[in-house]
């Protein structure tokens, strides 16, 4: 059965299940605390926002995106399918990013790319699906399963951030490989992104710093959390937008 992360409760519960599978988990759970769920919209507009901010500062990833999403509104693939290169690259978008728009909304009004389908389907199947599209990088596939989708076990092994995390956090010698970090996550099944939202705000903790923006609001009107320790964390303290980590500079785009 697919499991995905609608709320904060969700995100609580399964991280409940994560630590009891894999105790090492445990001290990681408790210097970093819960982390709030973040949702971004599903669909092309979803993907289409993950592509504009790739490698991008929080700041101009936004600017880009107000331009783009005002230019037009409302956002669909056949719009942009349609629109001049040089009116996007005027909205801010490097020559990369609009091809790599242009083929997504080209795949989608051609039936070619089902999002539909992919949302229904397991972590593996559907990053399957999304990389074989020209523009849909590996990276790009998992960080949209996990940030506009709610997977819960989309794995974006490849993520610099989570990389190091994980060297910290399990007491490594080196940092893994994406090879590497997939055969680690294996035993975090069917919670592998679970773990990503946990080791990525470990790395924040331990590192004070955070890696290319991918920005996604956080679920409202949540309680405040606990974590394994019973400290209380506001839902305020992650109000703004923030880093969820580090695509590799090799990764397809």
């Amino acid at each position: 059965m697919v499991q995905f992360l609608h709320t904060q409760a969700d995100l609580a519960l399964a991280l409940a299940r994560l630590v009891q599978a894999d105790p090492r988990l445990v001290p990681v759970l408790e210097k970093a605390g819960e982390p709030a769920l973040r949702r971004g919209q599903p669909g092309f507009p979803g993907l289409a926002r993950i592509i504009c901010g790739q490698q991008l500062s929080t700041a101009s990833a936004r600017a880009i995106w107000t331009r783009l999403e005002a230019a037009f509104d409302p956002f669909h693939h056949e719009a942009l399918r349609r629109a001049r290169a040089d009116r996007l690259g005027r909205l801010g978008l490097s020559a990369a990013k609009i091809k790599s728009i242009k083929a997504i909304a080209h795949a989608l009004a051609k039936g070619e790319l089902d999002l539909e389908r992919i949302a229904q389907s397991d972590a593996d199947t559907a990053h399957a699906a999304l990389i074989e599209m020209h523009g849909i990088g590996p990276w790009t596939a998992d960080i949209y399963l996990l940030f506009c989708l709610g997977h819960a076990d989309a794995w974006p092994a490849g993520d610099l951030a989570l990389q190091e995390s994980a060297r910290i956090a399990l007491g490594l010698k080196a940092r893994p490989s994406a090879k590497e970090l997939s055969a680690i996550a294996d035993a975090w099944r069917p919670w592998r992104g679970v773990a990503a939202h946990l080791l990525w705000g470990y790395y924040h903790v331990v590192k004070r710093r955070e890696g290319v923006a991918v920005e996604a609001k956080p679920e409202a009107a949540q309680p405040a959390a606990r974590t394994s320790t019973g400290k209380a964390r506001r839902n305020g303290r992650t109000q703004r937008p923030s880093a969820v980590g580090t695509k590799p500079r090799a990764a397809k785009r």
